[in-house]
């Protein structure tokens, strides 16, 4: 059965159980655009990035006039065969999710920065698989966002990420690990110093940006992290910043 190999720095292909085999790494970034919410904010596609449509993402950026690479999909979405010269319909009974064939794709030619839009806000059990994806990629070495409406999901792994002075809204840390071990959350308004967290329980959410810079690393394990934009003094969510834009500090190379 095709999936994931532990250990073997990739996925399973379907034919014979070899590692997913890999082109020479790109430089840009693999974007790819699902039918889930993302709100209006457009992926700026340079000319060493590519971008896949998920099946129903192909409306959108058909709409936006997006520089579609390719499409796949069992197109039970988007209703209608994409009018595209790169299309990989897939079968309906089949052991990865549209987006996971996406990330698949772009690791084999090549690619180790994925942005995923529209990959949340639909229906939960996709989210998850997407959030899954991203421990794939963090834990394989490679970087992954998962942009929401007015929010973006990361993971890292023995690893750090930093924000500016400038950052506001909400950010929520999880374990995905059975341990994370030397946490630390500076420069936000509850810090924390080499703590250790666990998947059974949270005590990261919900934590705030402050003004000054802030950074979160953890030295061994996985961690997921939330980042919420609300409007000021409420806890709606913000319509100031274009819910689908890349935040600065999520733009890569991180």
């Amino acid at each position: 059965m095709p999936g994931y190999l532990p250990g073997c720095g990739g996925f399973q292909g379907a034919g014979g159980g070899k590692a997913l085999k890999e082109r020479k790494l790109a430089m840009g970034v693999c974007y790819i655009v699902g039918a889930g919410e993302f709100g209006d904010g457009l992926p700026c596609i340079l000319t060493e990035d590519i971008l896949i449509a998920c099946d129903g993402g192909y409306a959108y950026c058909r709409e936006k006039n997006l520089p579609v690479t390719l499409v796949v999909g069992d197109f039970d979405s988007l209703k209608y065969p994409p009018e595209h010269p790169d299309v990989v319909r897939l079968k309906p009974e089949k052991d990865d999710t549209d987006t996971g064939w996406a990330v698949k794709e772009g690791w084999r030619r090549g690619y180790r920065k994925f942005v995923i839009y529209g990959g949340c806000g639909g229906r939960i059990s996709h989210t998850m698989a997407n959030i899954q994806l991203l421990s794939w990629l963090a834990a394989e070495g490679g970087e992954g966002v998962l942009v929401g409406k007015n929010s973006w999901y990361r993971v890292i792994c023995n690893s750090e990420i930093c924000f500016g002075e400038e950052e506001t809204g909400y950010l929520s840390v999880f374990c995905l690990s059975d341990r994370a071990e030397g946490v630390c959350e500076t420069g936000l308004k509850y810090e924390l110093d080499n703590a250790v967290l666990i998947k059974e329980y949270p005590v990261g959410v919900s934590n705030e940006f402050t003004g000054r810079k802030s950074r979160v690393s953890v030295r061994r394990g996985t961690l997921l992290l939330i980042k919420e934009q609300f409007d000021a003094g409420s806890r709606q969510m913000s319509a100031s910043q274009p819910p689908g834009s890349l935040p600065a500090e999520i733009k890569f190379p991180l």
